[in-house]
């Protein structure tokens, strides 16, 4: 139960809860992360090593998220209150602090979005890639991204005043469907392309030389990117499943939810590439503004790459939104349970703050990477990390147990399922944030070191 009377919401339908929950997962973790994460890691041997993650811990972890958000009904931080004791207590603050973080320089990106959405509208892309990098450069930072910024961060702010069912369920009813048809449409024109069998190669063909060669950095890249993609270790799928009832079959939807998203990841990165081959352009760009600059030249190359890119973009920023309620959802949920705040008032505060943290991103592309590789390497895997740790070790029955609800007597599979997240899901998340670690004191000391000494 809550810890003030205040009664708690629910969603109406299945399909509400699982479409919220997609809606959450298929968002610019998808679109805008995943395809240049594939290029800077070197191809299919990250797609390769991702989709092992997402079902190696993947899935075995979002259980673990569903199993303590409907056991507890609580928000994060209540429902580590709740089963946890001692330091475990507080790992709740680590999910808050990751969803605060993620959703104020994530806002800033779907800013972008709108952007280049209008842009395409309005004059078309720039066909010349220096150009079209100097182009980015002036949208992303400065007053232009403050104000677009603040207008995405107000939707994410109405969506979720308004609540569950009435907000929430209601707007991604709408958007996900939005979502499958257009980017489906999108890879059946981009394989007719020229370029679509050359980059069908380099994305589906892994070279195990490039694997071996750079694991260090692909291993903590890609379990970042499943946990990232699939709204884990950020209190999500933990909120979200607090408002579930008992008779759901957890598994079942999980199942649901990771095919849905791995899908949509998948596809975008049947459209991102062949059109980025066609046009010439190297697709290992790395950097946060790849889609905006090397993709953005190559719908400035191709025929009607102006409505390509504009229905595109516009789908990016339908997912983000899609992604943002629910990132915003986690911490008004603990203002409105722990708190006795009303929904509208916890949502345009914590909009306002969120708004804030964000604008030093908004400001320059570096101090967005300072905010991104954190959360997404560090603070998302250690608050996964210490979940599956507290579940995995000194709850498993109560895990067993929960997960129980809804499905039946699981035999062998219950056991099977702790001793997954027991080992492999730890490990795997112990080394990447190890590496993840060093990686940010890589950068600390490297590209953030000398941004400092040049201001």
């Amino acid at each position: 139960m809550s810890s003030v009377d205040i009664p708690r919401e629910q969603w109406a339908t299945r399909v509400g809860f699982i479409f919220a929950a997609v809606g959450s997962a298929v968002g610019l973790g998808n679109i805008w992360r995943f395809p240049f994460q594939v290029g800077q890691e070197g191809g299919a041997g990250f797609l390769l090593m991702y989709l092992l993650f997402i079902v190696l811990i993947g899935f075995p972890a979002m259980l673990v998220e569903f199993v303590v958000g409907r056991r507890t009904e609580r928000n994060p931080v209540g429902a580590l209150k709740e089963i946890g004791s001692g330091v475990w207590q507080y790992v709740g603050w680590i999910f808050i602090a990751t969803g605060f973080v993620i959703l104020s320089y994530y806002s800033v990106v779907a800013g972008w979005t709108i952007r280049y959405t209008i842009l395409g509208l309005q004059d078309g892309y720039i066909a010349d890639a220096a150009e079209a990098e100097g182009q980015f450069v002036t949208l992303a930072s400065g007053l232009d991204a403050i104000l677009f910024h603040a207008l995405f961060m107000a939707a994410v702010i109405a969506i979720v005043a308004v609540g569950i069912e009435r907000g929430i369920e209601l707007a991604v009813k709408v958007m996900v469907p939005a979502i499958i048809v257009i980017t489906i449409g999108l890879a059946i024109y981009a394989a007719t392309l020229p370029g679509a069998g050359e980059a069908y190669s380099y994305y589906l063909s892994p070279e195990w030389g490039v694997i071996a060669d750079n694991w260090q950095s692909i291993v903590p890249a890609a379990a970042g990117q499943a946990f990232f993609t699939l709204s884990l270790g950020m209190g999500v799928m933990i909120t979200y499943a607090s408002y579930l009832g008992e008779d759901r079959n957890l598994a079942e939807d999980g199942a649901i939810i990771i095919g849905f998203d791995t899908s949509i990841a998948f596809i975008t990165g049947l459209i991102v590439f062949p059109i980025l081959f066609t046009a010439g352009v190297d697709p290992a760009d790395p950097g946060a503004g790849a889609i905006f600059v090397s993709l953005a030249a190559a719908f400035g190359d191709l025929t009607l790459g102006w409505l390509i890119g504009a229905v595109f973009f516009g789908t990016v920023a339908i997912a983000a939104l899609s992604s943002a309620i629910s990132l915003m959802e986690v911490v008004v949920s603990y203002i409105i349970d722990e708190r006795g705040i009303s929904r509208p008032t916890a949502a345009i505060g914590i909009g306002g703050a969120m708004f804030l943290l964000g604008v030093p991103s908004a400001y320059d592309l570096v101090l967005l990477d300072l905010f991104d590789l954190f959360a997404d390497q560090i603070l998302l895997v250690l608050g996964g990390l210490l979940l599956m740790i507290l579940v995995g070790w000194s709850l498993p029955d109560l895990a067993v147990d929960e997960l129980q609800r809804g499905i039946g007597d699981l035999g062998s599979l219950g056991p099977a399922w702790i001793w997954a997240v027991r080992i492999p899901v730890i490990l795997v998340l112990l080394v990447a944030l190890v590496l993840g670690i060093l990686d940010y004191y890589e950068f600390l000391t490297g590209p953030f070191a000398e941004w400092v000494g040049d201001q």
